[in-house]
């Protein structure tokens, strides 16, 4: 199916519809990432592998609505900051609180260019944006061919390189195998940003408890991409020589909360940041 056929097909509204392309026989990570965040889009094997990271790692569904609300705070922070243009890569399955949502809370113009290489995902989210195709496009391309992302025409039709533009990679990278050079795919987005744009990057570490990581990790053993996680240090050079707003790189729950910081913020083994291009 192509991205044409994607975008102009009115089946995705009929119940029970999908894409012949979609593959219910295997776990895929933005299903079982809307299963533990309680949504409703996914099937019977994106539920079983969730719950074996469940059942490992407990506070598995805490970590996606912390991730979902770093997601929020960082938006909104950089849209207060004056960004208007949002690239969001590995954009998951549409919900509540999503990148367009939050920033036209600020400005309601906002333009917001969604990425994701599952067709489910680009199905829903183009029939949910229907109609707000001059503040919003959705593009079918995987971060691990970052010109294919840059250069695709939806992406330069709706985002203006000249000025700042946002990159949002949140829960994304830690589904890029370390021999996949992660540090040059997002050195290639840093590269072509202008001035005055931002990273905001969320990713997975293994908590201080390498054991139970790796037993939750199993969850992804059989899905189209597996999990790696990274400590702080290698999180952090991930910005390059972008300017960290404070408090730098921490764990979710830590960065500018809205409240108090949840009592058992160190079960939440997800370290994230946002930096600007000075």
């Amino acid at each position: 199916m192509t991205e044409e056929h994607l975008g102009q097909e009115p089946a995705p509204l009929l119940p029970g519809w999908l894409p012949p392309e979609i593959d219910q026989t295997k776990p895929h990570p933005a299903r079982m990432y809307d299963y533990m965040l309680g949504g409703k889009n996914h099937f019977e094997v994106d539920r079983a592998a969730a719950e074996v990271v469940i059942k490992a790692a407990p506070t598995a569904r805490a970590m996606v609505r912390e991730n979902r609300a770093f997601l929020g705070r960082a938006v909104r922070h950089l849209a207060e900051a004056g960004i208007t243009q949002f690239l969001d890569i590995g954009t998951g399955l549409p919900g509540a609180g999503n990148t367009g949502e939050v920033a036209r809370a600020v400005h309601p113009d906002a333009r917001v260019a969604y990425v994701d290489y599952d067709p489910i995902v680009a199905v829903h989210s183009r029939a949910l944006l229907a109609g707000d195709e001059a503040r919003t496009t959705v593009v079918l391309a995987d971060v691990r061919d970052p010109k294919s992302i840059l250069d695709h025409p939806q992406v330069r039709d709706l985002l203006d390189f000249t000025q700042p533009v946002a990159v949002l990679m949140v829960a994304l990278l830690h589904f890029v195998a370390h021999d996949e050079d992660v540090p040059g795919i997002v050195a290639t987005f840093r590269d072509a940003l202008p001035a005055g744009s931002a990273l905001v990057v969320s990713h997975g570490t293994d908590g201080g408890q390498p054991e139970v990581s790796a037993a939750a990790r199993k969850g992804w053993d059989k899905a189209k991409s597996q999990v790696v996680v990274r400590d702080r240090a290698e999180i952090t050079a991930l910005f390059g020589d972008f300017e960290l707003v404070d408090p730098g790189v921490v764990q979710l729950p830590q960065w500018r909360p809205d409240g108090p910081v949840r009592e058992d913020w160190e079960t939440i083994w997800l370290d994230g940041g946002v930096a600007f291009k000075r």
